[in-house]
Formats: C-alpha cells, sequence, structure tokens
C-alpha cells in the first residue's frame, strides 16, 4: 500500500481463514455471479456517487459477465438505502455504495439507526474520497488565511456564519471540527443541498463554507477564494492553498466512500467482487474519468475498511457529541 494510501488507511492483519466450504457451495460461489448484481446508491440520481457507480459497475459488470443495476433509494441521510441493503440476503446479489454518513457519522448522529454500520455490512473496499475546499466571500468577510479568520472570528463570536449542505454533512463536520480546534465560535446556516448554499455564499449572504474541490474550483472568481483545504497536506488540484493543518497540526477532513455486502456474505464473494473493483480502477480510462470529476480514487482490503469506518465514527462521534448535533 503506497504512502498515500497509508495517510488515508488503517492497515490491519489479513482477516483469519473462512471455514471450510461444502463443494457445491464453492462451485456456486467460483461462477458469482450467476445473475444481475442490484447496486444501492442511497442519492439521488445525477450526484458525484452515482456517477461513481455507473461508471465503475458497468465496468464491474463486463469484467464479471453480469450486468450491475444501480438503484438509487435517496432519502434521510443514505439511511434508506442502507436498510434496505443491510436486511438484504447475503448472497452477493446486492450490494451498497456508502459514504462516511452511512458508514461512519449517521451512527452518532440519528437518535435511532435501523442498521448497524459495523455488524450489518461486509466491507468490500473503499472507493474514493473527496478534498475539502474552505471558500470565503472577501467581500464579505475579507481574510486571506487561517490565521486571519480565526483572528477575526475572536473578535466577534457568532458574527462569522458558514453555509453547508444540510446538518451532519462532512461539510458541517469539518466546519465544527475547524471552530472545536481553534476555539472559535461561528454560526452555522444550514441548507438543502449544495447548490442554493453556494449561490448564497457567491451573493454574499453567507462568509464561507467548504465545500467538495469539484464544486469549489468552478467557483473561483470574483471574491470567492480558497483560504485552506482540508487534506493534511496542500492538494494537487489548489497549488498554493495551504492546508488547515499547517496552522492547526492534525486537522483532517473528507467526504469519501465504499461499497459493501450484508453481513455474512461469504469471504470468497467479498473477495471477487474486491479483485475486481481493483482492476477496473487500475483501467487508466477509468481512472481519468473519475480523476477528472473530482474524485481521489481509493482501494482498500475490506479489513482496512472496516478498520477505516471505525476510526471515522470514532472521530466524528466526539465533534458531534461536542456540538450537540442530533437528527431525528
Amino acid at each position: 500500500m503506497s504512502q498515500t494510501r497509508r495517510s488515508v488507511l488503517v492497515t490491519m492483519a489479513a482477516a483469519s481463514a473462512a471455514s471450510a466450504l461444502s463443494p457445491w457451495r464453492a462451485f456456486a460461489q467460483a461462477d458469482y455471479p450467476t445473475r444481475p448484481v442490484r447496486v444501492t446508491v442511497p442519492y439521488a440520481a445525477g450526484g458525484g456517487t452515482d456517477f461513481f457507480a455507473r461508471l465503475v459497475f458497468a465496468a464491474m459488470g463486463e469484467e464479471l459477465g453480469q450486468q450491475f443495476v444501480i438503484e438509487n433509494k435517496p432519502g434521510a441521510g443514505t439511511n434508506i438505502g442502507a436498510d434496505a441493503v443491510a436486511r438484504a440476503e447475503p448472497d452477493g446479489y446486492t450490494l451498497l455504495l456508502g459514504d462516511s454518513a452511512t458508514f461512519a457519522t449517521n451512527r452518532t448522529l440519528y437518535r435511532k439507526l435501523s442498521y448497524d454500520p459495523y455488524k450489518d455490512f461486509s466491507p468490500v473496499s473503499l472507493t474514493g474520497r473527496f478534498a475539502l475546499v474552505l471558500l470565503v466571500n472577501t467581500s464579505k468577510l475579507p481574510v486571506n488565511s487561517i490565521q486571519e479568520l480565526v483572528a477575526e472570528a475572536k473578535k466577534t463570536p457568532g458574527r462569522i456564519n458558514y453555509a453547508t449542505p444540510g446538518l451532519g454533512s462532512p461539510f458541517h463536520l469539518a466546519s465544527e471540527l475547524l471552530s472545536q480546534g481553534a476555539g472559535i465560535k461561528l454560526t452555522h446556516v444550514p441548507y438543502r443541498g449544495a447548490a442554493p448554499a453556494v449561490q448564497d455564499l457567491v451573493a454574499g449572504q453567507v462568509d464561507m463554507m467548504f465545500i467538495d474541490f469539484a464544486t469549489a474550483r468552478s467557483q473561483l472568481s470574483g471574491p470567492i477564494k480558497a483560504i485552506a483545504v482540508a487534506s493534511p497536506k496542500e492538494f494537487a488540484g489548489l497549488p498554493g492553498v495551504p492546508p488547515v493543518a499547517a496552522d492547526f497540526p492534525g486537522f483532517e477532513a473528507w467526504a469519501w466512500q465504499g461499497f459493501v455486502a450484508p453481513a455474512r456474505t461469504s469471504p470468497e464473494i467479498i473477495a471477487k467482487l474486491n479483485e475486481t473493483y481493483r482492476r477496473v480502477v487500475g483501467r487508466q480510462d477509468i481512472r481519468d474519468k473519475l480523476t477528472g470529476a473530482g474524485i481521489d480514487v481509493l482501494q482498500s482490503s475490506p479489513s482496512e475498511m472496516a478498520a477505516y469506518m471505525q476510526e471515522e465514527g470514532a472521530k466524528w462521534e466526539k465533534v458531534i457529541r461536542m456540538t450537540n448535533i442530533t437528527l431525528e
């Protein structure tokens, strides 16, 4: 695993060997898949997760000789789609492409969650992450660095506001992580989605916001300036824009995703899916399309994904509880 991957993933020892399979079951899994595979995307069609699914799983279907059918099941912060997959038969024919909300933060954000991200899924692989960029409308908030932002925020606690696409989103939690780490008070202005939030930032209705790089890069004109990135080091797509970690060591936040099967899916099927995914994202044509959409492509072992889910869940639980964010 490369050094870049080591900054994101926690390497774990390989899982213990699976119990021996009966000859007929081993044969059936060797032939897998023998019919179409359903992939649940817990977001509406047209977004970044949907784009990833339709590109990558179509290519996996070509590799395995069966169609991978994308089913969009949006709602409740990915919980509707996640619950459906958690309850599905563990036969390898129902998969979920979830994200940091599904696998790390919803367990703390929601009072009641109908699935357990650690117990109800068999991880296959991490798939991608999205760099977060801190944009500021400098005509409304004349700062050019994190240090200047913090100094301004300390003058009048709560005066500076920030937009997000919604409560509990990675962008919201990144903003709260900054507030807690810097010891400042900012005012949250949640929106229903990224588009209206960005629109109001550009219009000067709000001061600043964290947003994904793919969205941020199309807004960098006029008074809108990128003053920092949430990755631990400078992001290649925005040369010269420093990381928040330069001022607050250890600061790191990503929007990330990965795919899973229902718990108790056989290790042989999980391994076949993992191997096929690795081959597909190793293709230059696939990688070029994904990176062109602002996606930093990831691959991991199932155990590495399981460890990363646990690590991210523990990290963001502290932020959520300190901020007292609760969703129904």
